[in-house]
């Protein structure tokens, strides 16, 4: 599959999707639908690699924000 032929697939589901460039042999494509969150890596040697981040429904107050911070702190 090209990934032209992705996005039109996405399109015409109408499922939302951001194009991105982390790699400098790839294109990300990243998809999101509810409960999760989908990076699509085209390569240019023409593989594809996919990670899924699923949600386990669970949701947080503003006090997590301090989670986040201490967590990854530099």
């Amino acid at each position: 599959m090209s990934i032209i032929d992705f996005l039109n697939q996405l399109e015409s589901r109408s499922i939302y999707y951001r194009l991105n460039k982390i790699r400098e042999c790839s294109i990300l494509v990243e998809v999101a639908v509810p409960g999760q969150r989908w990076e699509i890596e085209f390569m240019e040697d023409s593989t594809i690699e996919i990670e899924k981040f699923i949600s386990d429904g669970q949701y947080y107050d503003k006090n997590e924000i301090e989670t986040l911070f201490k967590k990854f702190l530099d």
